[in-house]
């Protein structure tokens, strides 16, 4: 079986709705090329690339929810501008994973963008992930105002770190 050719994305009708099936979301990323994450949250969405190899989800920015039409545009726009393979969205799931209101918004906002782009969305754990940046960002010693304008992109590249490291282990060898 050969990896898909991502000069050429799968067509529309090859791709199914958002996935949380870590080996299907591979079998149509392939195994190299640059992921957006995002972590949706009521305010704000926050940003994360990381790189084509995938060894490094990095921040990118925080964009303040307005409308569906324009925060889907900026997310757009993030995935042209780093030519992005796939989506990785955070999906917050309750401790005892159930999928309360939050999941339930952001199922429907990767529902939202799959509708604007189909192309590969894989929704992702992403329990305490805002909780865990919270922590290191005290324990830095980063004041209030700091934690305020960097939680959102820091807990979306530390939630795609975390989705790019277990495709690794689903990758199959060389």
């Amino acid at each position: 079986m050969s990896a898909p050719d991502h000069t050429n994305p799968p067509a529309p009708s090859a791709l199914a709705a958002p996935t949380t099936d870590l080996g299907a979301f591979l079998a149509l990323v392939g195994a190299r090329g640059a992921m957006l994450g995002l972590d949706p949250g009521e305010k704000r969405i926050g940003v994360a690339v990381c790189d084509a190899h995938r060894m490094i989800a990095s921040p990118v920015d925080t964009i303040v929810r307005k409308k569906f039409s324009e925060d889907g545009q900026k997310v757009l726009n993030w995935i042209d501008r780093r030519a992005c393979v796939g989506l990785v969205i955070g999906l917050p799931l309750n401790m005892d994973g159930s999928a309360g209101p939050s999941a339930q918004s952001a199922r429907a906002f990767a529902r939202n963008l799959f509708q604007l782009r189909a192309m590969p969305i894989l929704l992702w754990d992403e329990r305490l992930s805002t909780a865990a940046v919270q922590r290191a960002m005290i324990a830095a010693d980063a004041s209030r105002a700091k934690r305020a304008a960097a939680v959102d992109k820091l807990a979306a590249s530390y939630m795609l770190q975390g989705a790019i490291d277990a495709l690794q282990s689903v990758r199959p060898v060389d």
